[in-house]
C-alpha cells in the first residue's frame, strides 16, 4: 500500500479514524452566508468522499463578544443547531468524521465589544479590547462548555479548542497580552488556568465519548511568548484535563515570521511537533506547509507525529487522500501556498476559493457536466488560462485543440517558478500537464494558430489565452541593449551587471528584486530559511525567536515607482509584509514618486520630489507592468467563429493567475 503510515487507522479508544489526515480549520465565508451552510455540507462532503480521515471547521465562536467580525458565526443558543446539522450530516453520510472549532477572537476582533485578558490593544487590529472581568473570564468557560453541547447536539464528533494563533486562549496564556493579577493572571500555573478550566468544563459536559483537540501553541514567535518548559507543562496539564488528541498551532498573527506561506520550506515546524511528542503521551497533529503525501507519510513514518494537519491542500484538491491511496499522488492538484484566493479573500471579507482550483467553495455553483452538444474547440495558449479551460473544456466532452507558440506549457508560471520562494508552481505545471494527457487534450508545442489552420480544421469555436508581453518605456537611451525586460532576465536570455535599477514595484518587480538578491533560494534549504527568519530550534528563548542572520546581496539594486504610495501596497493581502520584509533584509534600494528621464553612460537619470539624480547601474530591468498579446485577436475575429478572450490577453493588469484560471473554469463550464 502507498504510503502506509499516512493511511493507517488512528484508534482513540471510543471511536477510530480511518487515516492519519486531518483538515484542518479553514474559515470559507460560507459560514455567514445566507444559505452558505448547504453549500458549506457540499464542500465537507465532496472532501470526506475524498478520503480524509477527520475534518475541522472553521472557527465558531462561543458568545457574541468572542466573534472575529461583528457577523461572524457563532453557537451558543438551541436554535443556531439546525444549521450545523446539514453540514454533520453530509459529512456522516458520505462516512466521515467532522470536528466544530471553537475561537473566541479576543483582542483580534474586528469590533468594538472586544475582550481580553487585559487591556492591550493588538498591532493588527483596530480596536482596544476591554480587560474581563472576573466573571466575564467564568461566564466564558461556561460559554465554551455550551458551545461544546450545542456542537455534540448538532451531531459534530467533537470540538477543537483554538488555543493557539494569538487568540483569547493564547492571549490568557502569555506574560505578552496578560497582566492580571488575579488567579488567571501572573504565575504561569494561573495564566495557563483559563485553558485548562476551559477543557474540564467542555469534558463534563459532554462526556467521555467526544473527541476534544486542543490547538496549542508551541511555537509563539513573537517577544514574550511562552518558553519551551511553559508549553510542555501546559501539554501535560491538558492531557490531564482530558484532551483527546493536541493539534500544532505555530506563530500568532502579528509575528513578523511567515509560516503558512509559499516561500516557507515543506514541513518547516514539524521539528517541534516531534520535541513535543517525547513528552506526552496524546496523539500529536504536526501542521504547517505539509502539501504532498510523500511529507506527510515521511512526518509520520519518522514518528514526529501521530497525524498531519493539511487544511489549504483540500482547496486545491479534494480527493488528495484517495489519489494518494491510489498510487496515483502525481495526479494531486498541489496547494501552492499563495494564500491569494484563501487566506487573501477571509481577511478582506470575501468567500474563500483556490487560485488552482477555482471550484472550492462553489461545489453547488460551478460544475463541468457532460455538455449537450460536443464542439471542436480551438485554444491558443497554454499558460494558465488556456490549460484550466482546455481541461475542464475537454472533461465536459468537447474535443480541444491546445496550440502553444513556444516549446513547454505553463506560460508565466514557468517565469514565476525561477522565483525564490515559489518553486511549487512546479506543481501546478505538473498537475495541468497530467491532466492534458488523461483528458486526450490534443497539445500542439511550437505551433502558432493562424487563420488557415482555423479554415482546415473546422473548429466550431476560438479561445484566444495568448497571455501577455511585457510594456516597454520609450525614453532617451532606453533602446540600449543594457536596457531589458523581466521576461528576458527570467529565461536568461540577457547578461546583466552587478548595479541594476528596477522600473515598477508592483509584484514583479518585487519578484524579480527577490530573485537578483537571493541566488540561492533559502526555502529550498529549511535551516539557511529559519536562521534568516529567527527561528531558534533549540528554544533558547521566548516565543522561540533568536537573532536573524542575515544575507545580504551581492548586488546593488534599486526597486522604482512612480507612485507615491507605500511600496508594494498592491501585494496580496497576507503576504505582501514577508515581501517586503525580504527585500528590507537584502538592503534592496526602495524608491517611490520617480520619474524617469534618460539612460546613459553615467547610468539611469530620475528625479524624486523634484530633485534630479543619477543611479550610476549599469542595467535597467523593465518591470513596469504589461500589455495584452493581441496579436491573434483581429486575425481570429475575421475568421467570423465565435472568439473568446480569457487571462492577459483580456485584462492585462498585474499578472493575476486566480482570474485568468477562474475565468478559463466559468468559460468551460458554460461553453
Amino acid at each position: 500500500m502507498p504510503f502506509p503510515h499516512l493511511l493507517q487507522p488512528l484508534d482513540l479508544g471510543f471511536t477510530q479514524l480511518k487515516n492519519r489526515v486531518l483538515m484542518g480549520s479553514m474559515h470559507t465565508g460560507l459560514e455567514e452566508e445566507k444559505g452558505g451552510f448547504e453549500k458549506l455540507a457540499a464542500f465537507y462532503k465532496e472532501r470526506v468522499e475524498g478520503g480524509v480521515g477527520l475534518i475541522v471547521t472553521g472557527g465558531i465562536s462561543p458568545n457574541f463578544r468572542g466573534r472575529l467580525t461583528p457577523h461572524a458565526s457563532q453557537l451558543s443558543y438551541s436554535w443556531q443547531v439546525s444549521k450545523h446539522k446539514l453540514v454533520t450530516q453530509a459529512v456522516h453520510q458520505a462516512g466521515g468524521k467532522i470536528c466544530m472549532q471553537i475561537l473566541h477572537a479576543g483582542r483580534y476582533a474586528y469590533h468594538p465589544f472586544a475582550l481580553a485578558p487585559s487591556k492591550i490593544k493588538s498591532p493588527i487590529t483596530p480596536f482596544t479590547p476591554s480587560a474581563m472581568s472576573g466573571r466575564q473570564v467564568r461566564n466564558t468557560i461556561n460559554d465554551y462548555a455550551a458551545s461544546a453541547l450545542l456542537a455534540r447536539k448538532a451531531g459534530y464528533d467533537g470540538v477543537e479548542v483554538m488555543g493557539s494563533e494569538g487568540y483569547l486562549i493564547n492571549q490568557f496564556i502569555c506574560s505578552r497580552t496578560n497582566q492580571r493579577q488575579d488567579q488567571f493572571g501572573g504565575s504561569f500555573e494561573n495564566r495557563a488556568k483559563f485553558a485548562v478550566e476551559i477543557v474540564k468544563a467542555i469534558r463534563a459536559k459532554v462526556g467521555s465519548q467526544f473527541i476534544i483537540i486542543f490547538r496549542l501553541s508551541m511555537l509563539d514567535l513573537v517577544e514574550n511568548g511562552s518558553t519551551w518548559d511553559e508549553v510542555v507543562s501546559l501539554a501535560k496539564l491538558l492531557e490531564q484535563a482530558g484532551v483527546t488528541i493536541i493539534n500544532t498551532g505555530i506563530g500568532w498573527h502579528e509575528a513578523r515570521i511567515p509560516t503558512i506561506a509559499t516561500s516557507v520550506p515543506r514541513a518547516a515546524f514539524s521539528w517541534v511537533t516531534e520535541r513535543l511528542k517525547k513528552e506526552v503521551k496524546l496523539p500529536l497533529i504536526a501542521t504547517n506547509r505539509i502539501n504532498t503525501p510523500e511529507i506527510a507519510e515521511q512526518i509520520i513514518a519518522s514518528n514526529q507525529a501521530d497525524m498531519v494537519s493539511m487544511a489549504r491542500p483540500f482547496l486545491a484538491d479534494p480527493d488528495f487522500v484517495n489519489k494518494a491511496a491510489g498510487d496515483e499522488a502525481h495526479l494531486i492538484n498541489t496547494c501552492i501556498g499563495c494564500n491569494q484566493a484563501c487566506l487573501d479573500h477571509t481577511f478582506s471579507m470575501k468567500r474563500a476559493t483556490c487560485l488552482v482550483n477555482p471550484r472550492a467553495c462553489y461545489e453547488t455553483e460551478l460544475n463541468f457536466l457532460h455538455a449537450a452538444h460536443r464542439k471542436r474547440i480551438a485554444v491558443m495558449g497554454a499558460g494558465p488560462a488556456g490549460m484550466a479551460f482546455s481541461v475542464f473544456a475537454a472533461s465536459r466532452g468537447h474535443q480541444v485543440v491546445l496550440f502553444e507558440a513556444n516549446s513547454e506549457v505553463g506560460g508565466q508560471f514557468n517565469l514565476a517558478r525561477k522565483i525564490p520562494g515559489k518553486e511549487e508552481f512546479d506543481e501546478t505545471i505538473r498537475y495541468f500537464t497530467e491532466q492534458i494527457k488523461r483528458q486526450q487534450i490534443d497539445l500542439r508545442l511550437n505551433t502558432r494558430l493562424d487563420a488557415a489552420a482555423v479554415r482546415d480544421e473546422h473548429f466550431d469555436e476560438l479561445v484566444i489565452a495568448a497571455g501577455v508581453i511585457p510594456r516597454e518605456l520609450h525614453l532617451p537611451g532606453f533602446d540600449s541593449p543594457k536596457v531589458v525586460n523581466y521576461q528576458q532576465v527570467l529565461r536568461g536570455e540577457v547578461t546583466i551587471g552587478q548595479k541594476i535599477a528596477l522600473i515598477g514595484a508592483g509584484g514583479i518587480g518585487f519578484d524579480m528584486a527577490h530573485y537578483l538578491a537571493e541566488t540561492q533560494s533559502s526555502t529550498l534549504n529549511p535551516e539557511q530559511w529559519r536562521k534568516q527568519w529567527g527561528i531558534d530550534t533549540q528554544y533558547q528563548n521566548r516565543g522561540g525567536l533568536t537573532e536573524p542572520v542575515l544575507a545580504h546581496a551581492e548586488r546593488q539594486i534599486y526597486l522604482l515607482q512612480r507612485k507615491t504610495t507605500k511600496m508594494g501596497k498592491g501585494l496580496g493581502k497576507t503576504t505582501g509584509w514577508i515581501h517586503r520584509s525580504v527585500l528590507k533584509n537584502h538592503r534592496v534600494n526602495m524608491l517611490s514618486g520617480v520619474s524617469y528621464e534618460r539612460f546613459d553612460e553615467q547610468g539611469l537619470h530620475i528625479s524624486v520630489d523634484d530633485k534630479k539624480q543619477v543611479l550610476m547601474v549599469d542595467t535597467v530591468i523593465l518591470c513596469a507592468g504589461q500589455e495584452s498579446n493581441r496579436s491573434l485577436v483581429d486575425e481570429m475575429l475575421a475568421t467570423n467563429l465565435p472568439v473568446h478572450l480569457i487571462g492577459g490577453v483580456d485584462v492585462a493588469a498585474e499578472l493575476d493567475a486566480k482570474r485568468a484560471i477562474r475565468q478559463g473554469a466559468e468559460l468551460a463550464a458554460q461553453i
